[in-house]
C-alpha cells in the first residue's frame, strides 16, 4: 500500500509528541519493513524543517530530514499540483497540496490525525490506528 502521511503524522515522531509517538513509529516501522511505501509532499520537507528548527535549532532540524531520506518518498510540487489543489476547495491549503500529491502520484490512502481536514477526498484517508488495523 501506498500512502501518504501528513505533516502531523511525521512531526509526531520526530518530536516525540504524546500520546502520538507510538503511533507514528508503528507506521514508520511498517515502512522500514517494506510493508508500506511511504510518501510525503516536498513541501512537507520545508515545512518540517521550518517547525524544526524554530523547536529545536538548525542542526536537530538537518538531522532529521536526513533520516527522513531513509526511508520516504516524495511527490513532487510543480504546477500541476498547485492548481489541482486550487481546484479542490480544501480549507487548508497545505492540506490541499497533500492531497493533490496524493492523487497525482496514484496513491491508495492518506494518513493524519485531522481526517476532517480531507473531508470530501476521493482517497480513503486513515488515522494512524485505522492504517495499523489495515495492516
Amino acid at each position: 500500500m501506498k500512502i501518504l502521511i501528513d505533516t502531523n503524522i511525521v512531526l509526531d515522531l520526530i518530536l516525540e509528541r504524546q500520546p502520538f509517538v507510538e503511533n507514528a513509529v508503528l507506521i514508520f516501522e511498517q515502512i522500514e519493513r517494506g510493508n508500506l511505501a511511504g510518501y510525503v509532499a516536498a513541501t512537507t520537507i520545508t515545512n518540517i524543517f521550518y517547525i524544526l528548527r524554530k523547536a529545536e535549532g538548525r542542526e536537530v532540524a538537518l538531522a532529521a530530514i536526513h533520516r527522513l531520506l531513509v526511508g520516504l518518498q516524495f511527490c513532487a510540487v510543480d504546477r500541476q499540483t498547485i492548481e489541482t489543489a486550487l481546484s479542490l476547495g480544501l480549507k487548508d491549503f497545505e492540506d490541499s497540496i497533500q492531497l493533490a500529491c496524493a492523487t497525482l502520484d496514484q496513491l491508495d490512502a492518506i494518513v493524519t490525525r485531522d481526517p476532517k481536514d480531507f473531508s470530501g477526498s476521493n482517497l480513503p484517508i486513515y488515522s494512524p490506528t485505522e492504517l495499523l488495523i489495515q495492516l
